[in-house]
């Protein structure tokens, strides 16, 4: 039997909710097996400890095949902070540049656009992970005074914004589909980095001929993606403009709560690291209705990186049913359900596989 050693950081708000019913879909596989071992890095230890990370954490984590993680945020910690101490070194120390971030319309899901009905949205956005516009570069001075000065650097090298534009055609082609890519960026606007993304995005399509290609101001894109979503496959992006475009894409499909997200390290010399895209969602702690099919789709994408396919597949096949049955489902998307219900409807359908 397979087996695979995962590390769990739930985190904050909801994350813990939703990472259980992730784990409980995972151990219904059966095979291949999983051994979870769960690490308390939260901005309640941080409030706690004055850490997110213990020393030496991130060696420890270096040794599991894959991170599962629920969602970091937390009202009484400044989102920057929570950001720069968790999950943002988690990204860089293991090199997981590539996000990706897939959206589809399931059947038995609304979406809010009209004349939009199933598999109609069906595009991933491969998102820059590790520098950009995230890159924490910069600083103030003359703090509280008139004179107060505040700069922030994006960073764009050749070797982080060539790597991710090829990942992407790659993707295109993995996909099969439309095989297209459209590149987004501001560069009307950022004449240094973004032009420079645009020159770095012109160079390498030359590599893939078979792949149509098509370049979008972020302004234009974010239209698009309401007027238009049908017509994009893979999108990619920036690490501001990925993560902007990710929500507009989730709202299209019916719900945050139906968006997973993939931290990859593409070349599998370090842990990759799968979650949801909806964050703590304060609003909803406590209450049992947190949507858990993002972080069920995400386990989907873990194993499907860990060489599983068919296990990913039987996953997604018992969500879709979920879905199209439209049952059993939480209130985002216009059920009465418990996120428990939700996670054994799923798990039901698993073991009747």
């Amino acid at each position: 039997m397979t087996n695979f050693e995962i590390a769990v950081i739930a985190g904050d708000g909801v994350g813990p909710e939703v990472i259980e019913e992730g784990i409980k879909t995972l151990e219904a596989l059966g095979e291949p097996a999983f051994r979870f071992t769960r690490f308390d890095w939260s901005s309640n230890r941080y409030k706690r400890t004055g850490r997110f990370i213990p020393e030496d954490g991130l060696d420890e984590l270096a040794a599991f095949d894959a991170i599962f993680f629920g969602a970091v945020g937390d009202e009484e910690v400044q989102d920057h902070i929570t950001l720069n101490n968790l999950i943002l070194p988690i990204r860089r120390r293991f090199d997981q540049y590539a996000c990706v971030r897939p959206a589809y319309l399931y059947e038995g899901v609304r979406s809010p656009l009209a004349d939009q009905g199933p598999g109609d949205i069906d595009l991933v956005v491969v998102r820059e992970n590790t520098e950009g516009e995230y890159a924490d570069i910069g600083g103030r001075v003359y703090h509280q005074t008139d004179q107060e000065v505040a700069v922030q650097t994006s960073v764009f090298t050749r070797h982080g914004t060539e790597r991710i534009i090829r990942y992407a055609f790659e993707e295109a082609r993995r996909r099969g589909g439309r095989r297209r890519v459209t590149s987004i960026t501001k560069s009307n606007a950022q004449g240094h980095g973004m032009v420079f993304w645009d020159e770095v995005f012109d160079n390498v399509k030359q590599e893939y001929e078979d792949i149509e290609t098509e370049s979008l101001l972020i302004d234009a894109a974010a239209m698009d993606f309401v007027r238009r979503p049908q017509d994009f496959d893979v999108v990619v992006a920036s690490n501001l403009f990925g993560d902007i475009l990710t929500d507009i894409s989730a709202i299209t499909i019916g719900s945050m709560g139906l968006a997973p997200s993939a931290n990859l390290n593409p070349e599998r010399l370090h842990p990759s690291m799968f979650e949801p895209v909806h964050g703590s969602a304060f609003e909803l702690i406590g209450k049992s209705q947190v949507n858990p099919i993002a972080t069920i789709l995400a386990a989907a994408m873990m194993v499907e990186f860990l060489g599983q396919a068919e296990a990913g597949s039987a996953i997604r096949k018992a969500v879709a049913e979920n879905l199209g049955e439209a049952r059993i489902r939480t209130p985002d998307i216009g059920g009465t359900s418990r996120t428990v219900d939700v996670g054994d409807d799923i798990v039901r359908r698993l073991s009747q596989r």
